[in-house]
């Protein structure tokens, strides 16, 4: 909802770069740690100086109180709103105050719920001729997030009372400020039925009440919703942001066979959603290992011309590995560097985790070649899996050279695969090489597990009656048993 809170704050409006949604009781905009001199000095007297000597220690500044300079000093006064009430009376009674420093009051009075006197300040900006929509704008906000919807509501049905005209931009800021609450887009809705009678709601109207939906993964509600924004309002290639909130709420909601079939209502309106409803409904459905709708989307919004990012495409990719659908992969591996979106390490790791389960042993080895040659090199585990795969199934000099490479480069943790390569060895009962390789782990105070000296043992007890076999075991389980006493 961050889109719809910033286009109907009317604070953010005086700001190049709104800041994200505040907690209640902080102002709407970012508190620079720069304050100006004089500013510094009101703040201090607010923080420091009891309320009964408050306006004699201000007036004794002798510093004009401004509004630029009062504005400065509100923005800095949210966590404590009794100094900023006496401050404000003080500083209206030394210098006119313009419109925006008592839409700061009124914002600073309503986040702290402290909704009498808010509503006393409206009614002296009423006399000043102050008082605007965006006013009760931030009035709204500060009901919804104090948990009284209903209260904003009837703030907006005052509206007129106090002169201000009700219009389009009052009602989607209210029903923003209903919507940013939890499981409040009913009353929203409620308010909605009831006056778009009298103001006909507009593509924001809709979005607003179809993000609502969305963040309560109400689909029965998205969808009529959505039928009677595309009656009224109609489609437009511009409504993206209602098609995302419309079309993220089937797919979360386990109904992405109704959204595909939206997806094609829309493609034949020349609409579509963003490239984030793609790249959140493929997560969705990664997460559902359900590889079969998500080519259907991924079709969808390759024919709408829509260019998948990195991050999408190690999720279908990640998908296509957990089906064992490993053409598929390499397909996609294949065209991603062609669109722009070069693969990283998690890209090449699925493909090859997906190559060691599935036992191409060919295929592993000579992929392991293309991911070191393109500096992607497979994580400890894979080649931990790696060697015991390619040991098992006939290929002792591969899972060497994947060792070789681990210890080159500090592929950490190593202790995974040199007990891989040293069963391996052992099985293969290439004892010599077993020795070898252990004699250098040591060295490097890698770890040897204990079974994987059982393993050992045992081969060399096969071996009965060479006194050589039984002498290398003995040496070598000196030196290991001396390493775990280190």
């Amino acid at each position: 909802m961050a889109s719809t809170a910033e286009a109907y704050n009317p604070l953010l409006a005086h700001l190049k770069t709104p800041s994200p949604s505040p907690s209640p009781k902080q102002p709407p905009f970012p508190i620079t740690p720069q304050l100006t001199p004089k500013a510094k000095i009101f703040l201090q007297i607010l923080k420091k100086i009891q309320p009964l000597h408050l306006n004699s220690e201000l007036t004794n500044t002798q510093i004009n109180p401004v509004p630029e300079l009062v504005q400065e000093v509100l923005k800095h006064s949210y966590d404590s709103p009794s100094a900023a009430i006496q401050f404000f009376k003080w500083a209206c009674l030394i210098h006119k105050q313009d419109e925006y420093c008592w839409t700061l009051m009124v914002d600073l009075l309503g986040k702290n719920e402290m909704f009498d006197v808010m509503w006393d300040a409206i009614r002296s900006m009423k006399e000043d001729g102050f008082l605007s929509v965006d006013t009760f704008v931030l009035v709204f906000g500060s009901y919804c997030v104090a948990g009284r919807a209903g209260e904003a509501i009837m703030s907006f049905d005052v509206m007129e009372r106090y002169g201000v005209q009700t219009n389009q931009f009052a009602v989607n800021a209210l029903l923003s400020a209903i919507c940013r609450e939890d499981n409040q887009t009913t009353k929203a809705f409620e308010f909605f039925e009831r006056i778009k009678t009298k103001i006909s709601p507009d593509a924001d109207s809709f979005t607003i009440l179809l993000e609502g939906w969305e963040k309560e993964g109400n689909t029965a509600k998205a969808k009529s919703t959505f039928g009677e924004m595309a009656i009224r309002i109609g489609w437009s290639p511009q409504n993206t942001p209602a098609y995302d909130a419309f079309l993220n709420t089937l797919v979360c909601g386990s109904e992405v066979d109704d959204a595909v079939k939206f997806l094609q209502l829309m493609k034949g309106k020349n609409c579509f959603p963003s490239l984030k409803f793609f790249s959140n409904a493929l997560d969705v459905l990664d997460k559902k290992h359900d590889a079969a709708r998500a080519i259907s989307l991924w079709d969808l919004m390759q024919s709408s011309r829509l260019i998948p990012n990195l991050p999408m495409y190690n999720s279908m990719i990640g998908l296509f590995c957990k089906n064992n659908a490993i053409d598929d992969a390499f397909h996609l591996l294949d065209e991603m560097v062609f669109l722009g979106a070069f693969p990283d390490s998690s890209t090449y790791n699925m493909i090859f985790k997906c190559l060691v389960k599935n036992k191409k042993v060919h295929e592993t080895g000579k992929f392991f070649v293309e991911m070191t040659k393109n500096e992607f090199p497979p994580t400890s585990l894979n080649c931990a899996a790696a060697i015991s795969m390619l040991f098992d199934n006939d290929d002792p000099e591969t899972p060497v050279e994947i060792w070789d490479f681990m210890v080159n480069n500090l592929v950490l943790p190593l202790q995974d695969s040199a007990n891989a390569l040293l069963v391996g060895l052992c099985n293969l009962n290439r004892l010599t090489d077993f020795n070898r390789f252990a004699e250098d782990m040591l060295d490097r105070r890698i770890e040897i597990y204990e079974s994987t000296m059982e393993k050992l043992k045992s081969a060399c007890h096969k071996r009965e009656g060479r006194k050589s076999t039984r002498d290398v075991y003995d040496s070598l389980e000196k030196k290991w048993k001396s390493s775990k006493n280190i």
